[in-house]
């Protein structure tokens, strides 16, 4: 009984901390959503080049798509233009952050991590670009024009109505089940593993990052979801930067996505995309435990604090809005969309 209590108190503290920065996040990600519809977006990485690689990695940071989503985004938008290299970098950097997972990594593991996380973002992006570009270099763009695109203001409900649908409605059914299970193995990995189990294996060093890139490669999470597993490695004895490497290769990597790539991209393309990431991944992380050694001090120390934060009143109040909005993720899907 008293381990079912601490993972209930790990779960719930863990929502706590979550749970305002993640509403704030898909409020913003409502207003990223019509500000920049598809259709925009994939006329400015059509083409090849170098710039469309930059641009395709800089235009999917901010965008709200985790794993499961990003995969169908981006082969549409190698469908209608987007060069290999723009495709490789938007598959990139875009699963890794978002304006939500920002926010939660902010709240979660403090600013440092979260900054270094969006650049992190943008550099694999961008590797993974060039190195797919320098890969294919006589590829011939594929043809694109605007009347690929059936996309019209006419009989479009109210901008307003349909940011707020995607950022309430549309938004958190997409990554609720994965969400909610990364919280609740969070809480379970908090209260059963004793603190500095792995510290031997992924503390900082070649060793432990390189557990964490083969730990994070497989496993299907999206970048929401990876925070408070990362959270709780670090509880574990892993470094701050074993968790970066983790927060990287999780969201970015999975056998859907590269299944989908090495049939659309190439499997030279594929092999790339992955030496980007992981290139990426263990540089960002070797920095991390290399120049902010302080940084391990900013991030919550899941049970002592689980006290503190059960009774802060807006975070009780944002967590419970957060469930009632998770939930319907728990419920059978309904045909509909953001337009």
């Amino acid at each position: 009984m008293d381990v079912f209590l601490r993972i209930l108190l790990g779960t719930w503290q863990v929502l706590v901390l979550m749970a305002p920065y993640l509403l704030l996040g898909f409020a913003m990600a409502g207003v990223v959503f019509v500000l920049l519809p598809a259709d925009w977006v994939r006329r400015h990485m059509g083409g090849h080049g170098w710039w469309q690689v930059i641009k395709a990695a800089c235009f999917g940071i901010p965008l709200p798509l985790c794993s499961c989503g990003v995969l169908p985004v981006a082969l549409s938008l190698r469908k209608h233009g987007a060069s290999r290299g723009a495709t490789a970098s938007f598959l990139a950097s875009t699963p890794q952050t978002g304006v939500d997972s920002i926010a939660a990594t902010y709240a979660l593991l403090g600013p440092v991590l979260a900054c270094l996380r969006v650049i992190t973002a943008l550099c694999s992006g961008v590797l993974a670009g060039i190195l797919v570009t320098a890969a294919y270099p006589r590829e011939i763009p594929l043809s694109f024009s605007d009347s690929d695109n059936p996309l019209t203001e006419i009989s479009k409900p109210p901008r307003w109505r349909r940011m707020l649908r995607h950022a309430f409605v549309t938004l958190p059914h997409d990554v609720s089940r994965s969400l909610l299970l990364g919280i609740l193995l969070s809480g379970i990995m908090t209260a059963c593993v004793p603190a500095g189990l792995f510290h031997e294996h992924l503390g900082s060093g070649w060793g432990g990052h390189g557990l964490a890139l083969i730990l994070g490669i497989p496993l299907y999470v999206c970048s929401t979801a990876s925070i408070p597993l990362a959270a709780s490695l670090v509880h574990m004895g892993a470094s701050p930067g074993a968790a970066m490497v983790f927060l990287v290769t999780g969201p970015a990597t999975n056998a859907a996505t590269l299944v989908a790539m090495w049939t659309r991209i190439g499997k030279t393309g594929t092999l790339l995309y992955l030496m980007a990431v992981a290139i990426t991944a263990i540089s960002a992380g070797l920095i991390l435990d290399a120049f902010f050694p302080g940084v391990l001090a900013g991030i919550p120390v899941l049970v002592e604090r689980c006290a503190a934060c059960s009774y802060h009143g807006w975070g009780v109040v944002a967590a419970v809005v957060l469930l009632l909005l998770l939930a319907s993720g728990l419920l059978p899907d309904r045909d509909g969309d953001d337009s």
